[in-house]
């Protein structure tokens, strides 16, 4: 859960902000983080000798510990405003962007396209968990039995198959989006078929199909050479796979 997480936007916005207060968000947080523990989740302040104000947060297996200052710099950087509605806000989304438990990605997962790698050179199967317009990646705690970690990933593919999405046809190019959470546009590749008959339904015949797969983007499907033409093309990290591929695919 690090400073990324509020956005940022370059070097010259963060010369000019205006620096976010450990005071003034301490009182903030003692005044919303009650609030924003439900359920599993508990949320407490507490000091701590060597690192002043830390925020606790616990939800099953998972923990995490926030000195307040890092927050509050990491607010700074993203040029997060000093009005206490704002620091709220930057708390809720910091929150919402808290690690994903076992029992909730049991609960909620669901599979999508993600990368495999941080050069961004391969794809896989990865379980997130919906959060408003955010989708969380699902890491498997340590320890966590093998059967479990299948049943979870078995009832996630079941779940991207209802996910649904916004079909567009531009030319000879099928574009395949979700309308509020990009990365859950790959949901329908776990059934693959769905996406081929809306394709017809529209009208366009795709002969030996291919799908362009730049997570969190939508989905790009079109003949081979249409869809390796798209692949050169873009300027984004990509993978170019045939539709025969896809039952091939591994877990991240």
């Amino acid at each position: 859960m690090s400073g990324g997480l509020f956005g940022g936007s370059g070097l010259l916005p963060r010369l000019r902000a205006v620096p976010v207060s450990v005071d003034g968000l301490r009182r903030v947080a003692e005044d919303v983080l009650p609030a924003m523990a439900a359920g599993r989740l508990a949320l407490s302040l507490v000091d701590d000798r060597a690192d002043g104000p830390v925020v606790l947060l616990e939800e099953d297996e998972r923990r995490v510990r926030t000195p307040l200052r890092d927050l509050a710099e990491d607010m700074t950087d993203a040029r997060v405003g000093s009005t206490p509605e704002e620091l709220a806000a930057a708390l809720a989304v910091w929150v919402d962007g808290r690690p994903v438990p076992d029992a909730v990605a049991a609960e909620d997962g669901i599979a999508v396209l993600d990368w495999t790698d941080r050069t961004e050179t391969s794809v896989g199967w990865r379980v997130v968990v919906r959060r408003g317009e955010r989708a969380l990646r699902w890491s498997p705690s340590a320890g966590l039995d093998r059967e479990v970690v299948d049943r979870v990933r078995s009832a996630a593919g079941d779940r991207a198959a209802g996910v649904g999405g916004c079909l567009r046809v531009e030319g000879p190019v099928v574009l395949w989006s979700h309308p509020e959470v990009p990365l859950l546009a790959t949901a329908v590749l776990r059934t693959p078929q769905v996406l081929l008959d809306r394709i017809a339904a529209a009208g366009l015949d795709l002969r030996d199909p291919h799908v362009v797969v730049t997570p969190a983007s939508p989905l790009a499907c079109a003949g081979a050479a249409v869809a390796a033409r798209l692949a050169g093309e873009t300027g984004e990290a990509c993978q170019r796979m045939p539709w025969r591929q896809l039952a091939r695919l591994r877990w991240a």
